[in-house]
């Protein structure tokens, strides 16, 4: 097999298909998607995929048939059909000040309205929202297809400022609640983000939504499988050790078939070295002050037993340092467990990154000068 360049950092689906990038097809997960119902969240750690699975999903609703030529879902898929896609992103905000969420929806939003030629009027996001559904839906004759990027950033970005983190929180609750006032002109909605957030918090408004991130039959939607890796990546693997790779960026489980960290993965084959590469960008500063302030001995929650309540909803007011863990990928699905009919999870550490990387992040934490210490 030729070698291809390594998308890192490419989280646009047409770059990839255009340019000569090793593509990981994941288009038989949005078949499905989009048989099986309308309204989904999809909850993963950061750099894991998902901007570029809500990019191919954009441009699979809009209809760009030539970048899906002998993907899985190429010949299933009705290309005559086009829908409108509003597509809102998060990821690339800066969340610290009170007026930053207003002001980074309402840029969003003015840039949709410019390009669906619809005259932006002044008025609340959730409003302008509201207006821009229902006209794309009666101009196109099609409904409309809603994608939100990194959408509780504004929230996990505030988590040490409790009180413009709920404000953030509420604004974004009355944002999301669009969407199904909207139903009737809404096609299909993807959320993805890193947490779950209860279903009376930032969901309130928005409780017909689908919750994929435990369902077993897409735990391969964001990462990269054993057979993705053998399939696709087969040039890259020569010289280094399958189990090595597995030891180290492996081990994500979300009830089915697990994953290797595609961001870890990508950076490996073009260092061809192992590091703690996404450990360092994608796991929130913040965390191991955090564990310290709450004296959670990172030994104890290797192996701990939970409920799945436990994993699926986090709350701003409610802080629950293992849901924080297992949200951000530092702790991965090991095992389960039947307790007269329940199933109760097992969490440990996924692989050798993170468990070296989480260690090291609480020893700076507890002592900030560390070398000092040692020297002493």
């Amino acid at each position: 097999m030729t070698r291809r360049r390594l998308p890192i950092g490419i989280q646009t689906f047409r770059q990839i298909r255009e340019g000569d990038y090793y593509c990981v097809d994941k288009t038989a997960h949005l078949a499905r998607l989009v048989d099986e119902a309308k309204h989904y969240v999809l909850s993963r750690p950061r750099c894991f995929g998902k901007s570029l699975l809500l990019d191919t999903l954009k441009e699979l609703f809009e209809g760009n048939e030539p970048l899906f030529r002998g993907l899985a879902i190429h010949g299933g898929w009705d290309w005559s059909v086009r829908h409108p896609v509003l597509r809102l992103s998060f990821g690339g905000g800066r969340f610290r000040r009170e007026d930053d969420v207003p002001a980074h929806v309402a840029g969003q939003l003015e840039m949709l309205e410019k390009r669906a030629g619809i005259a932006p009027r002044p008025a609340a996001a959730s409003i302008r929202f509201r207006r821009l559904v229902r006209e794309l839906h009666e101009r196109t004759g099609r409904r409309v297809v809603v994608l939100v990027d990194d959408y509780d950033k504004p929230v996990l970005d505030l988590l040490d400022a409790p009180t413009a983190c709920r404000a953030n929180r509420d604004f974004l609750c009355g944002l999301y609640s669009v969407v199904k006032e909207c139903d009737a002109h809404v096609h299909f909605t993807l959320l993805a983000g890193v947490s779950r957030f209860s279903t009376g918090s930032i969901f309130s408004g928005l409780n017909n939504l689908i919750d994929i991130t435990l369902d077993s039959s897409f735990s391969g939607i964001c990462g990269y499988t054993d057979a993705d890796l053998d399939a696709v990546f087969a040039p890259e693997l020569p010289g280094l050790d399958r189990d090595e790779i597995r030891d180290w960026y492996g081990g994500y489980a979300w009830r089915g078939e697990a994953v290797c960290n595609p961001f870890d993965v990508l950076h490996l084959f073009d260092r061809r070295d192992f590091g703690p590469w996404w450990f360092d960008a994608g796991v929130p500063a913040f965390l191991g002050e955090m564990l310290i302030e709450r004296g959670l001995d990172p030994a104890a929650v290797d192996g701990m037993i939970c409920r799945r309540s436990m994993l699926s909803y986090f709350d701003v007011d409610d802080i629950v340092m293992e849901t924080l863990l297992f949200q951000t990928g530092c702790l991965a699905i090991t095992g389960t467990e039947d307790l007269g009919g329940e199933t109760l999870y097992r969490l440990g550490y996924p692989n050798r990154e993170v468990r070296q990387s989480l260690n090291e992040r609480l020893l700076r934490a507890a002592v900030p000068d560390a070398s000092r210490q040692e020297d002493a």
